[in-house]
């Protein structure tokens, strides 16, 4: 009787923990003009990522250095092209893009926000994934004024 006790209250224990950890807020945003590194990733998505920050008006600092950054972006992507069949039966000339980048901090190796995207039938490959990241990066991971 006593130990069907004592598992019942260790359950409720663990229950509130795990609610309180569900329901934490997340980490602090990095804050705006913050330098971030681009470290590569597959295929060259990492220059079409620097073209898309660039262009979204992402209000952080790209440096060519991971010893100048505070922070760093590390991702894959993937992309499948078109097969004659999705073409055919379809009339879908589009590729299938994939993406996920990591944005850390460099001192604490603390992950600060992650993304990804995936997109079916991409109409400018890489670009459209890239600018989806850079958009999001800008929305969801930078402080506002």
């Amino acid at each position: 009787m006593v130990s069907i006790l004592v598992l019942l209250v260790v359950g409720a224990v663990c229950t509130a923990q795990a609610e309180e950890t569900k329901n934490a807020p997340p980490s602090a945003k990095i804050p705006q003009g913050a330098k971030v590194f681009v470290a590569p990733i597959t295929d060259g998505f990492d220059t079409f990522l620097k073209d898309a920050i660039a262009k979204k008006k992402v209000p952080v600092e790209l440096v060519a250095s991971r010893d100048q950054a505070d922070y760093e972006i590390t991702g894959t992507s993937e992309t499948q092209k078109a097969g004659a069949a999705k073409k055919v039966l379809l009339g879908n000339w589009h590729s299938r893009e994939e993406a996920s980048i990591t944005l850390s901090n460099i001192k604490s190796g603390e992950v600060v926000w992650a993304y990804s995207v995936h997109l079916e039938a991409s109409t400018h490959g890489k670009r459209s994934s890239a600018e989806s990241c850079a958009k999001h990066l800008k929305d969801d991971a930078i402080e506002s004024k």
